[in-house]
């Protein structure tokens, strides 16, 4: 390592020979003049539970579990343009209710596209463009998703007020976009 100070309590801070940043201790606390946000969080899959509010400090990065058998409703920060990355999997399927996940308010679009594959013999496969104004994404357990645990949906914050999304589920019966303007 190079560059490397010592704290007065003995604590190590430096940059090492790739640059990166190296410090001595259990995590590390950024302070932007607001909130502290432990910017150390070693939990690589979030549970959304029942209702789940991402922020870019804490989520981004993460892989967030559909995890509930009742649906979980997972809202997006407003977007920006921070090129923060949130990434879904179903890891439960839901008996009731549907996986949802929303944009933070009307204002924001998505934009990309959603692949479902059938999940019979059928194996047909159709894929779904965002329309203009979708700012939603609801798995309903048959035809829009939710129907095999290891869906995958991706979700990265490109421009202020869009969304870029990239994803594969499978559907039951006739398969039916994903996409609405629900917010």
């Amino acid at each position: 390592m190079v560059d490397i100070l010592t704290s007065i309590r003995g604590k190590r801070l430096g940059l090492d020979s790739s640059g990166n940043l190296v410090v001595d201790g259990p995590g590390i606390i950024l302070n932007n003049g607001s909130a502290p946000v432990n910017a150390s969080s070693t939990a690589a899959v979030v549970a959304a539970g029942s209702a789940l509010t991402l922020t870019r400090e804490t989520h981004s990065g993460k892989l967030i579990a559909l995890d509930t058998l009742t649906g979980s409703t997972v809202t997006l920060p407003a977007a920006t343009g921070s090129m923060a990355k949130f990434r879904f999997y179903v890891s439960a399927l839901a008996t009731s209710g549907s996986h949802i996940i929303k944009a933070a308010s009307a204002s924001d679009a998505m934009a990309g596209f959603i692949q479902s594959m059938d999940d019979t013999s059928a194996n047909c496969v159709a894929f779904y463009a965002v329309a203009g104004t979708s700012d939603t994404i609801t798995l309903n357990r048959t035809t829009t998703g939710s129907v095999t645990v290891g869906e995958q949906i991706e979700i990265e914050d490109i421009a202020a007020g869009l969304w870029l999304v990239r994803g594969v589920v499978s559907n039951t019966g006739s398969p039916e976009t994903p996409f609405s303007a629900g917010v």
